[in-house]
């Protein structure tokens, strides 16, 4: 039998599952806000696009709402399509 090879997780996923794993936790609130695009960029060190990639992988999960003009907000937990 052969070893299934590591498979890398993109940048992306990694940050948006850390993300997540502070929602889960109570980090973060329903209704709070979630660090911003620019934030992400900054503190995981990645391009915008890679942060806006993590927040829209958060939103398909139903772990945060965006708001525009406002910000990102972590939803409630009856949102959560993703399961733990």
């Amino acid at each position: 039998m052969e070893a299934v090879p590591d498979i890398e997780v993109p940048k992306w996923e990694q940050i948006a599952l850390d993300v997540e794993k502070q929602i889960r936790s109570g980090a973060y609130q329903p209704g709070q806000r979630v660090m911003s695009e620019n934030i992400i960029a900054q503190a995981y060190g990645v391009a915008r696009g890679t942060a806006r990639r993590a927040i829209a992988g958060l939103v398909e999960w139903g772990m945060v709402r965006v708001r525009p003009r406002q910000g990102v907000y972590a939803a409630p937990r009856e949102s959560w399509r993703k399961p733990e």
